[in-house]
């Protein structure tokens, strides 16, 4: 999966509306007047105006400096500085001035410190609260090397969303994730599904993945008990990245939606542009009638699947 000489051509219907209102600009003095970072510029997110417009970011913690190297991401690699014990308090400010009535939270993976900055994420959110009592909360986190016990320090501070993203399938997961570990990210999202806190995760297309393991990836999510999806267009941030093998075409994404819900999932948000934190706030409450009717219908057709289930076969 080298990169090629020449790049395939982006197709119209990845076009992003950049930013230039007023909020936009707002947005954007706040989060730097406060020295905070946000994935929506380290990860060239294609919604940054978007989001931005509507006066809402996705704040990284722990630093901007990644302790992997993971060949999709844009993130900045290498050894990240200590720690900034003031940031905490600084998002959670933020938030209050920009008035957000839902908030993201991520970060970098910080290998290097013994909780892999753990506590910082729990004291972060913990400051969320103090200052935002009534800003709901979506936790975007990394993996802590699997460990359990830091993974249920997080649990416990109770955002409304705790979401992992297993990015890719299984085939292609040691080829775009640097240090993760597919079953180790499902095990992630297994203690979350298993706490009271509602587990979310989110995948690329454009990879080399094939539709049979992209279903496979939805019935493995399924099982931890997450409930939850999003799925995106890979998009090649440099030429030192992964190349892009094909560009979906809205339809397929539409059709991966489609799937999805008839296999279980509560609410998918799945579109080329669309990212881990799109529309976050609607995984919490849907707000169209569209997405009010699709569970409902989904969780009618799961009530009727099982009940055939439970009729015995004639003898």
């Amino acid at each position: 999966m080298e990169s090629p000489k020449k790049r395939i051509q982006k197709p119209d219907w990845l076009r992003v509306h950049l930013g230039n209102n007023r909020q936009f600009s707002i947005t954007g003095k706040i989060i730097e007047s406060r020295n905070l970072h946000t994935i929506c510029r380290s990860g060239r997110c294609p919604n940054l105006g978007e989001c931005w417009n509507q006066g809402t970011a996705t704040f990284m913690i722990c630093g901007d400096i990644c302790t992997r190297s993971c060949k999709f991401c844009n993130t900045k690699s290498g050894k990240p500085l200590p720690l900034d014990p003031e940031e905490p308090v600084r998002i959670a400010q933020s938030i209050s001035e920009l008035g957000l009535k839902h908030a993201v939270i991520t970060s970098v993976n910080r290998d290097d410190l013994p909780d892999a900055g753990a506590g910082h994420w729990a004291e972060t959110i913990r400051n969320i609260k103090l200052f935002n009592p009534k800003t709901t909360i979506e936790a975007l986190i990394p993996d802590f090397g699997g460990d359990a016990e830091k993974i249920a320090g997080v649990i416990s501070t109770a955002p409304e969303i705790i979401s992992h993203n297993m990015e890719t399938v299984r085939r292609l997961t040691p080829i775009v994730r640097n240090a993760a570990n597919y079953d180790r990210s499902l095990s992630v999202l297994k203690q979350i599904g298993e706490s009271n806190i509602a587990a979310k995760t989110g995948f690329m297309l454009g990879l080399s993945e094939t539709e049979t393991e992209i279903y496979e990836l939805m019935e493995d999510v399924l099982s931890t008990g997450c409930y939850l999806l999003s799925i995106g267009q890979y998009l090649q941030p440099s030429r030192k990245h992964l190349s892009v093998v094909e560009y979906v075409h809205p339809e397929v994404f539409e059709k991966y939606k489609e799937k999805a819900y008839s296999l279980g999932f509560r609410h998918v948000e799945s579109g080329p542009l669309v990212r881990s934190s799109y529309r976050s706030a609607d995984y919490i409450c849907p707000t169209t009638s569209a997405s009010v009717a699709r569970i409902a219908s989904n969780v009618r057709l799961n009530t009727l699947s099982k009940s055939h289930s439970n009729i015995s076969a004639p003898a």
